[in-house]
Formats: structure tokens, sequence, C-alpha cells
């Protein structure tokens, strides 16, 4: 696929053939912002440190040596979980999701474009399934609210751990067991119940699949060789998808569009990841740039910001090295954080996503809008005021000297997310591997949870 810039794209705003967003980073370019943006050598002498790296990624991809790369052409698993789901769903008013981190993030994202959590936001096709639900924090009161309320009937879970062993979701479930049987219901645990998590191995142990085994309640394979916070392309995060509707199918094809796009890249210049990594990395390193901000102007995007959060935080935020991810939502913090964006410390730079708004929604009555000396707005759509909200912020924070990157994507669809995830997930490999350290793993975090369980077995 080649780079082909709009007519009045600057020097680092391309839009890739086939590609259903165009990222932008002029707005931390110095001929933009001042003396506090980068100039182009800085940028392009990170960019030429990529190469190695994404020709590292294009073997990984065809070797198979990275999953992540190869997972968008699966579909064996697809099938499995459409079928398991198909039966899980039978008589269900209401699903619930268990899991935490990235085993529920991705779902919540997906789970959302199709309106979930948003009043008003379903298609009438979406309310004919059941009502869906995650419970991702482990809170006493709420679990016990959850459970007092739901009709266990007609409710079904989902239960997701990679690992079988992750505290949290253990007690969640077990809890929910044991008054799935108080209610009468223990014959039913095995149609009521369905499990993701990783394969038995020897010498390895599976809480999680140890006790659904034992109460022979279905289970899903997670895979392996892709962890929490990169799940949202496996049946991890496409689950929940389907269960509101969603073509799995289109989600991954999207992701295979920019697997894809990395293969024919010409250069790291060429590829968007690559670009938004060394950005990134630049503004970290040369410019002090210790705080970023994800401000998605959609509501169904709003948790995407969350679940960047963590790939970012948990991927990155090791041995001293990283920056600290924020999640926003405009138009919404435009009056809670942007005055700290505009007018802070310059050590934050803002990733903000727009979609096509513009025309969308009611229509602003002109009369009234004037008696509330609100003329600008007369006659005009909701969408419109978004719109024009979402391009005069990144103007102001450019003149302001602070550094802004803009996604647009011209239709929000399944194509379009599953691009826009497998975008940030390489860029955030991408820019792990320009910091010397693994984006994969996190040992602090595996410290946190071995001292759980010390002090709850004391």
């Amino acid at each position: 696929m080649s780079s082909t810039r709009t007519a009045t794209a600057a020097p680092h705003a391309t839009a890739t053939s086939g590609l259903r967003y165009v990222q932008s980073v002029d707005g931390c370019m110095d001929a933009v912002i001042g003396k506090y943006g980068l100039d182009t050598a800085t940028l392009d002498g990170w960019l030429d440190r990529l190469e190695p790296h994404l020709s590292a990624l294009r073997d990984d991809a065809a070797s198979g040596r990275l999953p992540l790369l190869t997972v968008p052409r699966d579909t064996a698993d697809l099938r499995l979980a459409s079928t398991a789901l198909d039966k899980l769903a039978r008589g269900a008013r209401t699903i619930v999701f268990f899991g935490t981190g990235g085993s529920g993030l991705g779902g919540q994202t997906l789970a959302q474009l199709a309106g979930w959590n948003i009043p008003g936001g379903a298609t009438p096709d979406q309310k004919k399934r059941p009502r869906t639900r995650f419970y991702d924090n482990l809170d006493g009161a709420t679990l016990a609210g959850a459970l007092a309320e739901l009709d266990f009937a007609n409710t079904r879970f989902v239960v997701t751990s990679k690992s079988g062993g992750t505290a949290e979701t253990l007690a969640q479930v077990i809890v929910t067991l044991s008054a799935v049987k108080a209610a009468g219901l223990e014959a039913r645990i095995p149609e009521l119940f369905l499990g993701i998590t990783e394969p038995a191995a020897p010498g390895k142990a599976n809480g999680l699949r140890a006790l659904f085994e034992s109460l022979r309640i279905p289970l899903l394979d997670h895979h392996t060789g892709i962890g929490g916070r990169f799940s949202c392309l496996t049946n991890v995060g496409l689950l929940p998808a389907m269960a509101r509707g969603l073509d799995a199918d289109k989600i991954r094809r999207g992701a295979a569009d920019i697997v894809d796009a990395l293969l024919t890249a010409k250069s790291a210049r060429d590829f968007a990841p690559a670009l938004g990594a060394a950005t990134a990395i630049a503004l970290d390193k040369s410019r002090g740039i210790r705080t970023v901000v994800m401000m998605p102007y959609a509501d169904r995007l709003g948790r995407l910001s969350h679940w960047f959060v963590q790939l970012w935080a948990e991927s990155l935020g090791k041995g001293g090295e990283g920056t600290s991810p924020i999640a926003a939502m405009g138009p919404l913090d435009q009056h809670s954080q942007l005055q700290l964006y505009m007018d802070g410390p310059r050590e934050i730079y803002l990733t903000l996503i727009r979609t096509a708004t513009g025309g969308q929604g009611p229509r602003i009555d002109a009369e009234m809008a004037r008696m509330a000396g609100a003329a600008f707005m007369a006659g005009r759509a909701i969408g419109d005021v978004v719109d024009a909200q979402a391009r005069a912020v990144p103007e102001a924070l450019a003149k302001a000297g602070r550094p802004v990157r803009t996604f647009d994507i011209p239709a929000l669809d399944e194509r379009a997310i599953g691009q826009v995830l497998m975008h940030f997930m390489i860029e955030t490999i991408l820019a792990g591997r320009l910091l010397g350290i693994d984006p994969f793993d996190q040992p602090a975090v595996e410290l946190a949870k071995t001292l759980t369980k010390e002090r709850l077995a004391r």
C-alpha cells in the first residue's frame, strides 16, 4: 500500500491507501507549534532507528513468532467462539462478563462500538439481544448488589482469565457459583457459564480450568501466545463483540489491513504505527513529554481510551522508562482537563480522535438558540457542534505550542476499529523496541499479585 498526501497535508500528515483512518502528527512539529515541537531531523532520526525493528516485525509475521500479527487471518477460533456463544445465549436476557484488565477492556471497547454503555446507543437489532454487563473491578458492595438483582435463570456468565489464577476473577466466579447454587440452579451451572483460559499444560496450575472442569462448564482456549492487553482480537475481545451483534470477521480484516501495510511499507515513514511510535518517543526524549492523553470525540470510543491506557502503561512502564497515559473524552473533558493541557506544564502530548459527526443528531432550534445568546448554533446539528470543537481544540493547542496528534475516522465501523486497535498495539510494540524494553511482560504487576496472595494466606 502506498502513502499519499492530501492536498492540504503537511509533511507528516499522510493517508495510506486502504486504511480507514488518517493520522497526522503535524501538530507535534516545530513548523506548526514552534520551539516546543519536533524538528524534522529529530523525528527522522527516530524513524531511522525503527527500520531494523520493522524488519524484525515482518520476520515475526512471516514466521508466526508473534501470533498477534497472524491471528487476524485465523478463522477456526471464531467459529468455536460463535458456536459457544450461540449455545450459551439460548434463553438468556443478560450476559455477564467477568475478567479484569486486558480480559475486560478489549471486549468493552468493541462492545461500545455497538452501543454498549451508551444510553440510546443500541440499534433495534441489538435491543433484541441479551443485555451485556461487564464486571472488571472487584468491589464487594458492587458484586453483592449485582448478585442480589440478577435473575440467574435468565443470566449467563462468561469468565476470562488467561492464567486461570487471577485472584479477582476467581473471587467473582466462586461467589457467583455459590449464589447460583443457593438459587436452586446447581444442575444448570454447565449451561449458565462459559470460561476462557489457557489449555491445560503439564506442571502448570490453572485454577479456573480445574474448577470449571469439575463442574462440567464448557471452556474456550485462551491463545497462549497473546497476553491479556493484546487479546482484543482473540476470542477474549471478539466474544463480547459478537454478543453485541458485531461482525468479528470484519474486525479481524481491519487488523489484517495494518499487517499488510507493515509488510508492504517501503520505510518507517510509510507506516502509520511507526510514525506514531517515533513521534511519542522523540517527544519524550527530546522535549520532556512525560504524559500522553488519548481523547476521542465519540461516545463509542470512550472505552478505547481506557484500553489504550492499560496497553501503553503496562507495556512501556519498566526500568524507569515510559510515559504516563491519561484517558480523556471530548468534548466533555474540555471542561475538566483541557485547562491543564493548554496551560499546565509542558510535558503533555495529546492524541485526538475525530469521527465524521457533521450533520448528525437533532437540530438546534434557531429561535431558542438566539434567545439563549447562542446564535452561532442556530439551526446546526449537534454533530456540527462536536465537529467544530474537535477541530478548534487542536488549533488552540497548536497556538499554545502544545503537541497534538489527530486521527480522523470517516466511517466508524468494524473494519475501522480493527485497524485502529492493531495500529495502537503495533505502535506500542515499536515504542518499546525504541526504548530497549520488552513490551510484553509486566514484572511489577506480577510482584503485586504474589504479595496479595501471601497477605491473604496469612
